[in-house]
């Protein structure tokens, strides 16, 4: 089956590591959580969130970067508590996500509204780093920042920021 989406590619820029506790710190990710990673590169958001105790699925295109996820998982333990899915995003069904983490552009964002407006269940939290999703209301906004780069968190809810 191809995508209707075939051909978008988000070019990977891993999220800062001093960026992720706080990202899933706004979104109070812990045990019971069942996080999504779109475009989840290395895994360094999935394996912070299998360290609280959430259950994690990686999903990424790229067969490099699964397998570097599946390394970096291993190698801290946690491989277990996470489910690594080499496929598109718009493929993947979320309806079990409690949380999806995306770092990925605007224009990707809004194409994917419509899947997680009809996918994901009311109150699932949805944390974007540095892209809004137009047209919906985020809960809270968090900037973060290092000596190397600022950056903005966005908390969507679904059934409170969606229209």
């Amino acid at each position: 089956m191809v995508s209707y989406y075939e051909g978008i590619r988000v070019p990977w820029v891993p999220t800062r590591e001093e960026f992720i506790e706080q990202a899933l710190d706004l979104a109070n990710v812990g045990k019971g959580d069942i996080l999504y990673d779109l475009g989840c590169g290395d895994g360094r958001i999935v394996i912070a969130a299998a360290k609280r105790g959430a259950r994690a699925v990686c999903v990424e295109l790229n067969p490099e970067l699964i397998k570097r996820a599946m390394t970096n998982a291993q190698a801290e333990g946690v491989d277990h508590m996470i489910k690594f899915v080499r496929d598109d995003i718009f493929r993947v069904n979320l309806s079990d996500a409690t949380v999806v983490y995306m770092y990925l552009l605007r224009s990707v964002n809004d194409l994917l509204k419509p899947k997680l407006k009809a996918e994901l269940k009311k109150g699932t939290r949805i944390i974007s780093l540095d892209f809004e999703i137009s047209g919906w209301k985020e809960v809270k906004t968090m900037r973060v920042s290092s000596p190397a780069r600022i950056g903005t968190y966005y908390l969507y809810i679904i059934g409170l920021s969606d229209v």
